[in-house]
């Protein structure tokens, strides 16, 4: 099981990234349960699809892109969550994700919950 949760958190970041690096910001929103809450450090903290979606469009309209991780690690936290940290880089910043927390969902694919970050230039 902590393999395959493992590589469901894979998948689904790999799906975030794709979405982010093709301008999809709803695409983005979309890895997200519909709840979540992110807290992007130093811009503020979003809660839901619309708040979060919005954070990302206004951050591909400022043209960033190339969202690439850096030395990821997973922890699988039980049989349904697992954790993500991971440094950051992208065309115009960097930073670190201190905590990604994806949750298994009904259909079998993984949503983030909670995401922290921090932009770090």
């Amino acid at each position: 099981m902590t393999t395959d949760l493992k590589t469901a958190v894979i998948k689904a970041s790999e799906k975030w990234k794709t979405a982010f690096n093709s301008g999809d910001a709803a695409g983005c929103a979309a890895c997200y349960e519909a709840d979540a809450v992110m807290v992007a450090t130093p811009f503020g903290t979003f809660t839901g699809h619309t708040e979060i979606q919005s954070f990302w469009q206004n951050l591909i309209n400022d043209g960033f892109t190339g969202v690439d991780y850096l030395n990821p690690e997973i922890t699988v936290l039980d049989e349904t969550s697992a954790l993500l940290t991971s440094g950051w880089k992208m065309n115009k910043a960097q930073g670190i994700i201190t905590r990604e927390l994806w949750v298994l969902q009904a259909d079998g694919t993984m949503a983030l919950r909670e995401d922290h970050f921090e932009a770090q230039g």
